[in-house]
Parts: structure tokens; C-alpha cells; sequence
């Protein structure tokens, strides 16, 4: 992290600040006693006022118990990205944010010096702490951005300052909170609103809710998808990689891709649009393509005994995701018996019971042959899910196990996918070990 003085740090985040013997600075930001590295500042937030004498233990320059946690975070974490010369990418969407993010860095990463978030670190949190580790040399800096409410990308993009906005893909997601599609992308859309003059938008192509939040003169618009600046001309997948084709702009380039699913062959055409707002040749994106690594819990690949597959997506789930992995399983399998482990979709307000039968439909059309719905709300699936051979219904991931283990078959292609409310990575590690994973 570019230092701050102490002096400072008291000055930007009222509260007790506790300081080892001897420090005058601090050259990193955590929140986790854990994950302390010597001369880091350990912000307390919620119970962290606990661990704060273990933070200084462990070599923490100073403890922060701030008045404002979150404004404490966002306050030096600002503080930080103003005294750098990164630039800065705010990646959000209702999907494929962590993906698409993940993409983008590896592109990214020969050619600069990179720092992107950990994981899913995209929150009041996640975000501070990604922003805390830049350094005087950092050259991009890729961002995540969640929200779950109107106001709350404004803020983020307050303290981190985007001069590239990605919007990945605006769908049905804290509908609980925001009521309609349309509120979503008028919350997403705030990212577009906190671009400087000169910054890049890149959104997809022919989306007409976010249509309206597109007029601004003074920045650029890139889109991607069909018919939009870059577009993917050509797909083809092999076991665990594929290959894929991109037009940017006119100019062609052919990617290798570590991972086979056509839906994140999708998001690289989001990340591509980013790395050339960033200016980065096309030509050199294929070293960086080779080395994407995506997030756990996305899409990862288990064998299982027998010649079978898990396809472990249990990170999270909404109408949008859930259909497309439900495609993929289908081309994954190439010809397996496929079962699909499907938990409640989560936040959806008054439309859940109809978005989970819809769900239920595309499962029987992709061809599913044996469906495990896992949660209340997972009843819907079952619903819409006419004409699949063998169905079962469990109330939690647990309760799910012995059912997919009564399902499952030699050779069988398993897809497992949820809300992180639901927990089924359980069911993963479960499979895992029975096969020897």
C-alpha cells in the first residue's frame, strides 16, 4: 500500500487508534488479525475490536477501533487511490462480475502491474481492501462492485474513482431490495454516472435498460455481444478448454481458453472491451488468456468415479446464471446422462415462485435427466420441470446428499448450482471425496 502517515490515519478515521512501539506509518490495510503483515493497519470492524491486540502481536504498525467502520475504510482507502497513478476498472452487472474480473486481470497482468480483488471482495469492505494494496508502481487496478440497493455504486465508485466502467449483464437480482429489472439497472448504471470525462463505458450491445444512462457526450461507449464492437465469431470447446475467436473493433484475434463453458467465453468479450479502453495491443491478450484462473465455486471441474464430471458452480445463482449453466451441462456432458443439483435462487421478491418454475423448464429442455431441487423455494422447479425422468426435492444441502448419491450413476455429467445461501459446496466436497478427488 502507498503509506499514510499516522497522523493522517487519525485524521481520516475518527476512533482509538492503538500504535505499536516506534511506528510512524502504515504500509498495508486488513481487517483479518490473520492476514496481518507487518507494518499493516488492522481496521476492527463488528467483533474485530476483539482481536486488536492480536493484530499488534502479529505486527500490525497500528489498530484502528474507528467511530464508522465502513466510513473508515472507504476514508483511507480513497485517500490511497488519489496518490495513485493506477487506472482504475469498476467492473458490475447482475452476473459474471467476479468472472468477467478474473478474465480482465489476467489479460491484464503481463503487461502492467496489476492489482484486481480477491475473490468476490466488492463490497464496503472488499472493496478498501483492494484498493489498500496499491502501490507507487501499480499500473491497473481491476474492481469489483456489488450492490444490493439504489445509492450503493455511487459510494463505492466514490472511493474508488473508475475511469473504465463494466457493466457485464443487467437481469432479475435483489429484486427483494429494488423491487424491478429496471430499478436494477438504474442501481448498476450508477457506475456509468461516476465516470470523469474521457472515461469508457463498456455494457452489452442492444441491452435496452441501460439504454437510457447512455447519452453522456463526454465519455465513450464500447459495447460487446452481438452486432456491438466486440463480438465472439466462432466457439468451439474441448473437454476442459476451448477456443474461441473475437472480432474487437473489426480486428480479429483467436484465444485459447482454459475453461470450456460458452458463457464465460462471453465475458472474456466484456474483458476485452476494458483492455483495449486500457489501450493494452490485442495481440498480446493471448498470454494472458492462457493463464485465466477463475474464482472458486465458478464452473470449477471435479472428475468423479467412473468417467463422471461435476461442474461445482455453487457460488451463487439467479435466472440469468442458473440457465446458462444449465446450457452448459448440456454441451459439457456430450452425450452423459446429465443430473442437475439446483438450490433456491435467492432475492428474487414476488416473482421467485414463477422465476424458479421458468428455471425448471429450461432444465427439462436442455436435455437434464435427473433433477435434485435443494430449498423451499427449489419446489418450483420441480413445477416447471415436466418430463424429466427422475426428480427429488431436499430441504437443505445436507438433506440433499443421500439424494444425489441415490441419482448419481457411473459416468454421470453433475451440475451444481445455487444462491450462496444454500451451501451446496457441501455436497461437492462430498462427491469429491467419495471419488478420490
Amino acid at each position: 500500500m502507498i503509506p499514510l502517515s499516522l497522523d493522517e490515519v487519525a485524521r481520516l478515521a475518527p476512533g482509538s487508534l492503538r500504535v505499536a512501539d516506534g511506528a510512524t506509518q502504515v504500509a498495508g490495510l486488513t481487517v483479518d488479525s490473520r492476514r496481518v503483515a507487518p507494518g499493516d493497519l488492522f481496521v476492527a470492524v463488528g467483533r474485530g475490536t476483539e482481536f486488536a491486540d492480536e493484530a499488534l502481536a502479529a505486527g500490525a504498525a497500528a489498530a484502528l477501533l474507528p467511530e464508522d467502520a465502513f466510513g473508515a475504510l472507504a476514508s483511507i482507502a480513497r485517500t490511497v487511490r488519489e496518490r495513485s497513478s493506477a487506472r482504475v476498472v469498476g467492473i458490475t452487472g447482475s452476473i459474471a462480475k467476479t468472472s468477467t474480473k478474473d478474465i480482465l486481470a489476467a489479460l491484464v497482468a503481463p503487461l502492467a502491474r496489476t492489482v484486481a480483488a480477491e475473490g468476490s471482495q466488492n463490497n464496503e469492505v472488499g472493496l478498501p481492501l483492494t484498493l489498500g494494496r496499491l502501490d507507487e508502481d501499480t499500473e491497473v487496478c481491476v474492481l469489483e462492485m456489488g450492490m444490493r440497493g439504489v445509492g450503493q455504486i455511487a459510494e463505492l465508485c466514490d472511493t474508488a474513482q473508475p475511469g473504465i466502467g463494466v457493466i457485464t449483464r443487467i437481469g432479475p437480482v435483489h429484486l427483494e431490495l429494488l423491487g424491478t429489472v429496471e430499478r436494477v439497472a438504474q442501481a448498476k448504471a450508477e457506475l456509468i454516472d461516476a465516470l470523469p470525462a474521457g472515461g469508457v463505458a463498456v455494457v452489452p450491445a442492444g441491452d435496452p435498460l441501460l439504454e437510457p444512462y447512455l447519452k453522456r457526450e463526454d465519455i465513450q461507449v464500447i459495447r460487446f455481444g452481438p452486432d456491438g464492437d466486440v463480438e465472439l465469431v466462432s466457439f468451439a470447446s474441448r473437454d476442459d478448454a476451448s477456443t474461441v475467436e473475437v472480432s474487437v473493433f473489426g480486428e480479429r484475434i483467436s484465444l485459447e481458453l482454459p475453461f470450456s463453458s460458452r458463457y464465460n467465453a462471453e465475458n472474456v468479450l466484456a474483458a476485452l472491451g476494458a483492455y483495449r479502453a486500457l489501450g493494452f495491443p490485442l495481440a498480446k491478450a493471448r498470454e494472458g488468456a492462457a493463464k485465466i484462473t477463475l474464482s472458486r465455486w465458478r464452473g470449477e471441474e471435479v472428475p468423479l468415479a467412473d468417467g463422471g464430471l461435476l461442474i461445482n458452480d455453487a457460488y451463487n445463482a439467479n435466472p440469468l446464471s442458473m440457465a446458462a449453466a444449465l446450457e452448459h451441462l448440456a454441451e459439457r456432458a456430450a452425450g452423459r446422462r446429465t443430473v442437475a443439483v439446483l438450490g433456491d435462487m435467492a432475492e428474487l421478491g414476488g416473482g421467485a415462485a414463477s422465476y424458479h418454475r421458468e428455471i425448471g423448464a429450461v432444465a427439462a429442455k436442455t436435455g437434464v435427466q435427473a433433477l435434485v431441487a435443494v430449498g423451499p423455494l427449489a419446489r418450483g422447479y420441480l413445477e416447471g420441470a415436466r418430463g424429466i425422468q427422475e426428480t427429488r426435492w431436499a430441504h437443505s444441502a445436507d438433506d440433499a446428499l443421500p439424494l444425489v448419491r441415490a441419482v448419481l450413476r457411473p459416468g454421470d455429467c453433475v451440475l451444481l448450482k445455487g444462491s450462496r445461501a444454500m451451501g451446496l459446496e457441501v455436497v461437492a466436497d462430498a462427491l469429491a471425496v467419495a471419488s478420490g478427488s
